[in-house]
């Protein structure tokens, strides 16, 4: 690594314009090279794509932002279960620095989500990086679920889309104040909102 890396957590609240600038910019080069699409809702100065989050883990190097993490509350249906969570998404890490890993980011968070006295920190991934995630499931306490179905609605209504999409997604889950024993059986999570 060429520069000390510093982490900072932030609430939505406490950011400027100049944080937004900053974060949509790291976003459009880190999701970028994943296809055109997915930079597209970083454009201007939005930091987020779907769900706005309430809390960020921002690392910081020389080259400005290196890796970030965001958090929202929320509740979630697992089945038949309504299950307060804080979500994980909007997880970046510069190119350069894909050595960071995702293990660092949650390790900085930790303590904060045990705060917030949330049962179980979610999140979910596309199986492309399923590889990746059960890497990092070995060295960590979350738990990776596969074959279910997560509903979302869309960030915006649109005239020429359903308003929810159903995706097999992974499911990462980390025990924050309840044991993983104690997560829902079902086969479906609907999150009743759009990702974050």
């Amino acid at each position: 690594m060429g520069s000390e890396v510093r982490w900072k957590l932030c609430w939505e609240n406490e950011l400027q314009l100049a944080d937004h600038i900053e974060l949509a910019e790291f976003f459009q080069k880190t999701y970028g090279p994943t296809g055109e699409f997915n930079a597209k809702p970083f454009e201007g100065s939005r930091s987020w794509a779907g769900a706005r989050p309430e809390l960020r883990a921002i690392a910081y190097d020389s080259g400005g932002v290196a890796a970030h993490l965001g958090v929202l509350r929320r509740f979630i249906k697992v089945g038949a279960d309504d299950l307060l969570v804080a979500e994980l998404g909007l997880y970046g890490v510069r190119r350069d620095l894909e050595r960071l890993g995702i293990s660092h980011s949650i390790r900085v968070m930790l303590p904060t989500l045990q705060e917030l006295e949330v049962p179980f920190a979610f999140g979910t991934v596309r199986p492309a990086l399923e590889r990746h995630v059960e890497r990092f499931g070995r060295h960590s306490p979350v738990t990776v679920l596969s074959g279910l179905r997560v509903q979302s609605t869309l960030p915006e209504a649109r005239l020429d889309k359903p308003p929810t999409r159903i995706e097999d997604a992974l499911v990462i889950v980390l025990p924050v104040g309840r044991s993983i024993s104690d997560w829902p059986a079902g086969m479906t999570i609907e999150r009743n909102g759009p990702e974050l």
